[in-house]
């Protein structure tokens, strides 16, 4: 039983310190889609997404009305495409990136992810199309979402694929040059993808998962900067503590709100995502979290430690709220998207390496920063290495999504809009890796992948 504490508790939360939940994302099934006819497979994938789909922004409003809590996106993610469009005879996957955009954009949702490869371990000719097809899809969509895995602790880090997507975020940069490269804010390069991820832009439906269910994700950033305000000089425990209790009534907010929608639309109940996912309102920032915990800024020394205790501590108190955890669920420290950070890239106290540093213990990697347009695709491939390495190696979720923001360098910023924020060009090593990034072949996984 909810007591008038609690509820006013949670009243203060959604309309001061920024509570909301950042989506109710739909995962569907287009395995039934397949078609060796690539037009009728198209039809299809359109008419499963908008049957399924018919109602899930009808649904999310009607929440958000009853219950007084934001649900600011509601998206789609589908299955993998190039596993779809892998059984037609096309030799470009563009046009079902046009169908998607098409459906995403005739049942309201905000974003649609599943333009996406899995290519860890070596590549299909879907794969190697859909790959190709990237920049040209993202040029030509509004909603659409790309994301490739690259590697897992098992299979270790396809430096063919690496190589390969260095040129393609290039290319996508140049593509949409005229929105500040906004295409490569689409496209997530993974290390250990997860299949049952709500966020965008590397959502995509997993074939482990249902027909079609829905998953949630959480935000609150707010919140916890404000519980922490108010333990200001107590010792660590203290502060682990308030994070935890803090993240279980996020947490809750995120279930009721699954359940409700799971409900009404008469599809199973996936997983409540427990990130921490700022946004470029002041407030709402991850960064401002950090030193809150005792940093002068973002960034500086002790930063990677304040984010591994919070990581941990949201994880601890959302598993206490939820049956069906999953997702990424932690901490996100992207750029663009987070005020504090920003701010911290700007007074000069965070960098690209620490940001990387940081990728260990957060949620996923490194995430919406801006870089140089005439930064070498080699540089952006072996920073992508890197990130996966630290993801195969560490049995946890990577990723890259970088934008070489086209005719700008440092010193210019990045101007996105909306949840994307905006982001300073941010330097990035000088010294060439393109002989690293050009040997191709395998890395193999790490001797402690070897555990059944």
């Amino acid at each position: 039983m909810l007591s008038d504490r609690n509820i006013l508790e949670t009243i203060n939360m959604i309309e001061k310190e920024n509570l909301d939940i950042r989506t109710i994302t739909m995962g569907i099934s287009l395995l039934d889609c397949c078609d060796t006819d690539g037009e009728k497979s198209r039809q299809k994938i359109y008419d499963k997404i908008t049957t399924c789909a018919k109602d899930l922004v009808k649904v999310g409003e009607q929440i958000e009305l009853e219950y007084g809590i934001p649900i600011i996106h509601k998206r789609i993610s589908v299955t993998p495409i190039s596993i779809v469009a892998g059984s037609s005879s096309d030799t470009d996957y563009v046009e079902y990136a046009k169908v998607l955009d098409r459906a995403a954009k005739a049942v309201g949702v905000n974003f649609i992810g599943g333009f996406s490869a899995l290519v860890h371990k070596g590549y299909t000719k879907g794969d190697r199309i859909l790959i190709d097809s990237i920049p040209e899809a993202l040029a030509c969509t509004d909603l659409v979402c790309s994301s490739v895995n690259v590697g897992t602790s098992k299979a270790g880090i396809n430096m063919d694929a690496v190589a390969h997507l260095g040129k393609i975020i290039k290319d996508t940069a140049y593509l949409t040059r005229d929105s500040d490269s906004i295409g490569c804010a689409k496209l997530v390069v993974f290390c250990n993808a997860v299949e049952d991820n709500p966020f965008m832009a590397g959502a995509f439906h997993g074939v482990g998962e249902a027909d079609c269910i829905i998953n949630v994700g959480v935000s609150g950033p707010g919140v916890v900067k404000k519980a922490l305000e108010n333990v200001r000089g107590e010792r660590f425990d203290v502060v682990a503590e308030t994070i935890k209790k803090t993240a279980f009534k996020i947490t809750r907010a995120g279930q009721l709100v699954a359940n409700e929608a799971a409900r009404r639309l008469n599809v199973p109940f996936g997983i409540v995502d427990l990130s921490l996912a700022p946004t470029p309102a002041v407030g709402d920032s991850v960064g401002r979290i950090l030193e809150e915990i005792g940093l002068e800024a973002t960034g500086c020394h002790g930063t990677t430690a304040a984010l591994a205790m919070l990581n941990d501590a949201v994880k601890k108190g959302g598993i206490m709220a939820s049956s069906n955890v999953g997702g990424l669920s932690g901490a996100f420290i992207p750029v663009s998207e987070d005020e504090g950070m920003i701010a911290a890239v700007e007074m000069g106290a965070l960098t690209i390496d620490k940001l990387e540093a940081m990728t260990c213990v957060c949620s996923v990697g490194l995430d919406m920063i801006a870089i140089p347009g005439d930064t070498p695709d080699s540089t952006i491939s072996a920073i992508i290495a890197d990130e996966a390495a630290i993801g195969m190696i560490n049995h946890k979720t990577t990723a890259v999504r970088l934008i070489p923001v086209h005719g700008k360098g440092l010193g210019d910023k990045a101007v996105f809009g909306g949840l994307l924020g905006e982001a300073p060009i941010m330097a990035v090593n000088p010294f060439s890796s393109v002989n690293f990034a050009s040997r191709g072949g395998r890395i193999p996984a790490p001797v402690h992948s070897f555990r059944n």
